[in-house]
């Protein structure tokens, strides 16, 4: 009964480590999030800060127990749990937030490190710490199941946070939640540290525990503990960055990927019976080609076979890379070094996709180099067999050419291939059977930002979202006569400015550096303009928020078309920065055109709450081919702006859920939104 009691013990504690330690993940970053403009990167660089941090916590949990006897272990980590304490409740100051020009990778580091650190370190150092203490009681042979309780913990955590966490409470109490969590955390795991150091605290570090027999690990098996891991977590983020930005920008799409990541963790460590070489060998082999394959042809990029291909080629490769991990698992007393090396290679693999390959490739390119290193990888484990390491080497020169023909592809279809921090952008030209309808796009992933025509007649033609049967077309064409001031949220290729008169003021806000260089070097929509072009870089609401009133006649907010909805763009704070800055008779236009999202009701109840009048305008398009469908919530302090001619007949109520909740700072619902 005392057994179990212990074991509960243990387990309890790791259980609610990993719990918290991936549940801290997306609470901290939604904090963060509409700062940086609601990047995809944000939470690369995010997940390259948490394997640091893991990695420091196994490093931290691989020294005391070669150095440091038990009670000492039980002292120093107690004290730091105790200080831990000192940083709750886990809220990110606004002292943090950016000025708007500077590159926002170290800011982001600099505030997780200050706000979650040494929480997110001590939680971190749990699982190692408690397994090598477990390595010293009669139950040693079951250490490494509790790794696999780790990583089930994990699992549980990141699907609980987007279904049942977040559409129920703000984050003000997702932080005080969480921080009481830890709380409870720091007393379970003070409770095991101090057992620990009761019942066994004339213990040696494990280096030289007598009980503990088992052969040094070679040298050959210590790189792979390094490597295996850094592929898995290179591939993770290589296929979430792929799917998420050229295969379908469906929000929370990123939990799939992830989850199965984790769950291949679960498998393998739980026990030897998941992982067979046998099978898994000859399916790696197979989605390694066909996943290279895809990356240059379009069922790649189709949403119907792309979604399958790489989420279910990400699982088979976990699989392998982590099945083979734990079959190099060495004896108990090496198993803070095992951790240690398995937490590097994850790290690394993150830190170049996460923090080299933007700075460095001008696409998303990392995916094919993955897959060829994954192939090479293969041939280290199988070194043994002659065959089988041929083959592999075959199969990594094969994915080789696939990532070579993709590159060629890209260079030879586009114009201009850029990428930072926020993204893939590519501008091509489109040809047609008639020259005057060739036309030049502007394109980020799957999401299209921009299109005009190449003809220098029609160069000032509106197109794609813009049209003057828009919402955001007949806005303009029923603004008040006069010079206007007009703000646009969100650049594209900047086909806006077509409506730009002489004695106009076209003042854009645009995050992204390059999307201004674009705009500039491959479009000429901003020269074109009669208008005068004023330009803003960086986070529009907190540009918005420093300046003085601008007066805008008409205020357009678009930036809702992707995964990553700037949330902090559409609540009921920034519903007041807007106003403002807008006239009396002014409107704000939301463009809400979006596949997966309904976000016209989002803007109504937010204008309900704040006693204003939104209408929607959805225009079919159906006068031209060259205009897509569209759909824009028109905002005003007055109803009757919204019935102005050009308005009035095609606008029309948006129907609001009487319990719907408007979102604000602290709460909103993504999940809820969904089609």
């Amino acid at each position: 009964m005392e057994r179990a009691g212990i074991q509960l013990l243990f387990a309890g504690t790791i259980f609610s480590s990993a719990f918290l330690l991936f549940l801290v993940q997306p609470l901290i970053a939604k904090q963060i999030l509409p700062w940086f403009g609601g990047s995809a990167a944000v939470w690369s660089i995010c997940m390259v800060f948490f394997q640091a941090v893991l990695l420091a916590g196994y490093a931290y949990s691989d020294w005391v127990t070669r150095h440091l006897r038990v009670r000492v272990q039980a002292a120093l980590h107690v004290g730091l749990l105790l200080a831990s304490l000192a940083l709750l409740p886990i809220v990110v100051r606004a002292a943090w937030k950016p000025g708007g020009a500077e590159d926002p990778t170290w800011l982001i580091l600099g505030l997780l490190f200050a706000t979650i650190g040494l929480p997110y370190f001590l939680l971190s150092t749990t699982g190692p710490l408690v397994q090598s203490w477990v390595a010293r009681t009669p139950w040693s042979t079951q250490v490494y199941r509790y790794f696999s309780l780790s990583n089930l913990a994990s699992l549980l955590s990141l699907l609980c946070y987007p279904v049942l966490i977040e559409p129920r409470s703000s984050l003000w109490q997702q932080a005080w939640g969480w921080s009481w969590g830890y709380g409870l955390f720091v007393l379970l795991c003070a409770g095991t540290t101090l057992l620990v150091a009761r019942r066994w605290p004339g213990a040696a570090p494990l280096p030289t525990a007598a009980a503990d027999t088992g052969k040094p690990p070679s040298w050959t098996d210590g790189l792979l503990w390094l490597v295996l891991p850094a592929l898995a977590s290179w591939l993770l983020l290589a296929v979430t960055n792929h799917i998420t930005q050229n295969v379908a920008a469906v929000p929370f799409l990123w939990i799939l990927p992830l989850s199965l990541y984790l769950f291949t963790f679960v498998l393998c460590f739980e026990s030897d019976r998941w992982y067979r070489r046998g099978i898994f060998l000859p399916l790696a082999a197979g989605v390694l080609v066909l996943c290279a394959f895809g990356l240059q042809h379009h069922i790649g990029s189709d949403v119907r076979t792309g979604l399958p291909i790489y989420v279910g080629g990400l699982f088979v490769l976990c699989m392998f890379l982590h099945g083979e991990t734990a079959s190099l698992r060495p004896a108990p007393r090496f198993l803070t070094r095992f951790y240690l090396m398995m937490s590097l290679g994850g790290a690394t693999g993150g830190a170049l996709v996460g923090l080299v390959a933007p700075h460095v490739l001008p696409a998303y390119y990392e995916l094919g180099i993955g897959l060829t290193l994954s192939a090479l990888a293969a041939a280290a484990v199988l070194y043994r067999r002659t065959w089988l390491r041929a083959c592999s080497v075959a199969l990594a020169a094969c994915c080789a050419f696939f990532l070579v023909v993709q590159i060629n592809g890209d260079r030879s279809d586009a114009r201009q291939l850029l990428r930072n921090f926020y993204g893939a952008l590519i501008t091509f030209d489109v040809r047609r059977t008639d020259p005057a309808d060739n036309v030049r796009l502007l394109s980020h992933g799957s999401i299209k930002h921009g299109e005009q025509f190449l003809d220098p007649l029609r160069r000032r033609e509106p197109t794609t979202y813009y049209g003057a049967t828009s919402g955001i077309g007949r806005a303009l064409a029923a603004a008040p006569a006069e010079p206007r001031r007009v703000g646009l949220v969100g650049l594209g290729a900047g086909t806006l400015a077509t409506y730009g008169r002489s004695g106009d003021t076209y003042r854009i806000y645009e995050i992204n550096p390059q999307v201004f260089e674009l705009a500039d070097s491959e479009f000429t929509f901003l020269r074109d303009s009669p208008a005068r072009i004023e330009r803003v870089l960086g986070d529009a609401r907190l540009a918005l928020e420093r300046e003085p009133p601008q007066g805008f006649d008409l205020l357009a907010v678009d930036a809702f078309s992707g995964d990553a909805v700037p949330v902090h763009l559409l609540t009921a704070e920034a519903m007041d920065v807007y106003l403002r800055h807008i006239r009396p008779d002014g409107i704000v236009a939301f463009h809400v055109t979006n596949r997966y999202l309904e976000l016209a009701p989002v803007v109504a109840r937010i204008a309900e709450l704040k006693g204003l009048h939104a209408m929607l305008v959805s225009d079919d398009a159906e006068a031209s081919k060259w205009l897509n469908p569209t759909d824009w919530v028109l905002v005003a302090r007055d109803a009757a702006v919204l019935s102005r001619g050009p308005l009035r007949g095609a606008a029309s109520p948006v129907a609001t859920g009487a319990d719907a909740r408007p979102w604000t700072d602290d709460f909103n619902n993504l999940l809820g939104a969904l089609k």
